[in-house]
């Protein structure tokens, strides 16, 4: 019986990003009313031009009674310096409980730990 999980391209994976972010919802008068906080993974990198974005999907956390999801792509990769780079996504998640969040991230540095020692 084979138990190996990995698929034919596992060995080809490319790089993912870390998204993790929080929003809120507002009452008229400008009231907080209750936020919601959300943390992920993104999909693999996709070419795009001659860049590449990202598949960016998420479940926020139980709150107020109910949560929210979200699919959608992150920006092309945005120079961070040395090498590195972030992606942006501004959208709003599904609606529930008859609202809405919009919500803006940054994804996380890619390969934060990867460095030269000199």
């Amino acid at each position: 019986m084979n138990t190996d999980v990995r698929s034919k391209d596992w060995d080809e994976q490319k790089h993912v990003h870390e998204v993790t972010g929080s929003t809120a919802v507002f009452d008229e008068c400008g009231e907080e009313c209750h936020n919601h906080r959300f943390c992920t993974v993104s999909g693999e990198a996709k070419k795009k031009g001659n860049s590449h974005v990202h598949e960016i999907k998420f479940r926020t956390d139980f709150s107020d009674g109910h949560y929210h999801e979200f699919y959608g792509e992150s920006s092309t990769a945005i120079d961070v310096g040395n090498g590195k780079h972030v992606h942006f996504a501004s959208a709003y998640t599904d609606c529930e409980d008859g609202h809405r969040h919009k919500f803006q991230v940054a994804s996380l540095i890619d390969s934060p730990t990867d460095f030269k020692c000199n």
